[in-house]
């Protein structure tokens, strides 16, 4: 199901071959892209995962275009689940592609929360990113690599008080070393079920 009227499919070569993606354009000029990760790929996760389209919907509604995209071994992308390692080759080369330059965020969702974090202590050496968005960041099955203190005010990290996927006290114990606030929506499970309308608001109250 298309985000939006706008929605365009596409794909880009990555090292494991074609990653499929999908841009979400907002009605107006755009300000920036936003790469969006889906959850875990050997558990149904993919880009049209209601919480991505949530994320991409929230983006787009603050002027940003959004990028979607499979990884590898989903639907139309080549190659085989890699455990985060190729998964986060394949979030970069979105990257490069979607946004050489100009206004980049991140965003992403359990298992791509997990990735996009790895991301951003890869791209924030390199380039500013504007915005981070990790919603139920898989803390508690991966390690996920601490945000720069400097980076703390454009970081939103948003779990479920009753998530059973990744218990909250995994994210808390992945936030606390660091003091990076997380905002937690009371008796939400992982996927936000009945709660999608605030997951987006919390969002775009973020970027403002």
């Amino acid at each position: 199901m298309p985000v939006n009227a706008h929605t365009q499919k596409s794909s880009i070569q990555g090292l494991a071959g074609q990653i499929e993606m999908a841009l979400d354009l907002p009605a107006e000029t755009s300000k920036g892209v936003v790469v969006i990760a889906h959850p875990h790929p050997l558990f149904g996760g993919t880009m049209d995962n209601k919480v991505v389209q949530t994320l991409a919907r929230a983006f787009t509604q603050c002027g940003w275009t959004a990028v979607r995209f499979n990884f590898r071994g989903v639907g139309s992308s080549a190659g085989t689940h890699d455990n985060g390692l190729g998964e986060l080759d394949d979030l970069l080369a979105v990257v490069r592609h979607a946004a050489p330059g100009g206004r980049l965020a991140l965003a992403g969702f359990s298992f791509g929360a997990f990735v996009t974090a790895n991301a951003f202590a890869q791209l924030h050496a390199e380039r500013e990113v504007d915005a981070l968005v990790l919603v139920g960041v898989a803390a508690s099955r991966f390690s996920v690599a601490p945000i720069p203190a400097e980076a703390h005010a454009k970081t939103l990290v948003i779990h479920g008080e009753q998530d059973d996927t990744v218990p909250l006290s995994a994210a808390l114990d992945w936030a606390r070393p660091q003091i990076l606030p997380v905002t937690v929506v009371p008796g939400v499970g992982h996927f936000f079920h009945g709660q999608l309308p605030l997951l987006k608001s919390l969002v775009v109250r973020h970027l403002g």
